[in-house]
């Protein structure tokens, strides 16, 4: 076969990629009850394969034009100026907590025993950065049932060491913004929104509605497959702060000082003529380095998917939002056993999961209501690590001043033993939703 240019052969590629996927790949047969659903899976289509292959034919593999026009679109559609993509959620909490470190912010700079406020219900990479770095987590309880920071801890776990705070929006659900936001303002303290698991929902304070992620000095998300939307692997570190955002790209890119995209040279126009350091005057801008970074950046193959999966990604909100009410609704009867989730006052949640408690006082056991669950094909998950410090990870930690509680972590501890989650996710059918609501209900009422 001859192509007559290299636009009329990848045109041929993809429509051959397009077919392949209607033909192997399109799910086209309707949910029959007791099939297996899983908490979360990937939706997409054609449009996602196709970009994907555009992308592999560029062969370009790092960071390029896909990464670039996703950031420009996403921060654009979130409403912050600068938007930078990593290789997973986990890397862009990293990086948020590392740009906190970096010289340049003088007296806010975060050093090694300085304090940083969060929960210990949650995932560990919120908290993970700040203990690698030598920084001290305070673990303040969550409430129930909005499985989010209790706000009227904030000022008894505040210190004169304190710097930053940096905990998770749970499951879609965001934490008291207008407290938290207040109390940072309050004692001049950074807010990393950790947002992988609320991606479009919103909040309003003061009659002022924006994302999640937004409203504090840096946000994260992640697209690793279960969530909101995927790039397979890949994250987002975004900001509005234009300091931050330098010292974001600094970290995720070697810890270097200059800011020449990948394969651009001499972009800053000042190359070979600057004083670094005790570097010999003109060193090669390139290769000067001002923080201690990493190599984060994501591959162009998973940006390209991206870029697809964001103009769909309104209609996923939605069908999220549609998904758990809908079974909220159908658990109610139940709800002498079981503790239903709220939504935090003045959100629009965009959620990730519908996460669920059992009441001691109904004689229930979670282990036993998951396992019928899951016995009957549908997974459920945890919420993550219950109390974090209970785990392995801290054996080493523990008595010693590496962290600190601020008080007691009762609820923390009722949902390590009580709570349970099942998805939400927009690939799931009404028919889907009620199997799962008649499992779950089956579970409790035995």
């Amino acid at each position: 076969m001859m192509w007559n240019s290299e636009a009329e052969a990848r045109n041929e590629i993809k429509e051959m990629v397009a077919r392949y996927y209607h033909e192997f790949k399109e799910n086209k047969k309707e949910y029959t009850d007791g099939e297996r659903i899983t908490y979360a899976a990937r939706v997409f289509d054609e449009k996602e394969m196709c970009a994907l292959t555009d992308a592999a034919l560029d062969f370009w593999l790092t960071t390029g034009r896909f990464a670039d026009r996703f950031e420009k679109e996403f921060a654009e559609w979130i409403g912050v100026r600068y938007a930078h993509l990593v290789n997973s959620g986990s890397s862009a909490n990293l990086i948020a907590f590392m740009a906190l470190t970096a010289p340049e912010l003088g007296e806010r700079q975060i050093r090694p025993g300085d304090e940083v406020i969060t929960v210990a219900c949650g995932f560990p990479t919120t908290v993970t950065p700040a203990i690698q770095y030598g920084a001290v987590p305070v673990f303040v309880d969550v409430t129930v049932p909005q499985y989010n920071i209790d706000v009227s801890m904030l000022e008894a776990a505040y210190s004169e060491k304190t710097k930053a705070v940096m905990i998770a929006h749970t499951l879609g659900n965001p934490f008291d913004l207008s407290a938290v936001k207040a109390f940072c303002d309050k004692h001049n303290l950074w807010l990393v929104e950790d947002n992988c698991d609320a991606l479009g929902t919103k909040y309003t304070i003061d009659g002022q509605t924006k994302f999640t992620g937004t409203w504090g000095d840096i946000g994260t998300s992640s697209f690793y497959p279960p969530h909101h939307m995927t790039m397979g692997e890949g994250g987002c570190v975004y900001t509005d702060n234009p300091l931050l955002h330098r010292m974001i790209l600094s970290f995720r890119d070697w810890g270097r000082d200059c800011i020449c995209p990948s394969g651009r040279d001499n972009f800053c126009g000042h190359r070979f003529d600057g004083q670094y350091g005790e570097l010999p005057k003109g060193y090669d801008h390139k290769y000067v380095y001002s923080h201690f970074g990493y190599n984060l950046k994501v591959t162009d193959m998973q940006a390209a998917i991206g870029c697809e999966q964001l103009k769909k990604f309104p209609s996923f909100i939605e069908r999220r939002r549609h998904n758990w009410d809908r079974l909220r609704r159908a658990l109610e009867p139940v709800q002498d056993k079981l503790i239903l989730p709220e939504p935090a006052a003045n959100s629009v949640p965009s959620w990730f999961g519908f996460l669920i408690s059992v009441k001691p006082e109904s004689g229930l056991d979670r282990n036993q209501v998951t396992r019928y669950i899951e016995e009957h094909n549908v997974q459920t998950r945890l919420l993550f690590s219950g109390n974090l410090i209970k785990h392995p990870c801290f054996n080493q930690l523990r008595g010693t001043d590496g962290y600190r509680v601020a008080g007691e972590l009762p609820n923390t501890d009722f949902i390590m033993s009580n709570t349970f989650w099942v998805g939400v996710y927009p690939g799931m059918s009404d028919k889907m939703i009620d199997y799962m609501a008649k499992v779950i209900m089956e579970a409790v009422r035995g």
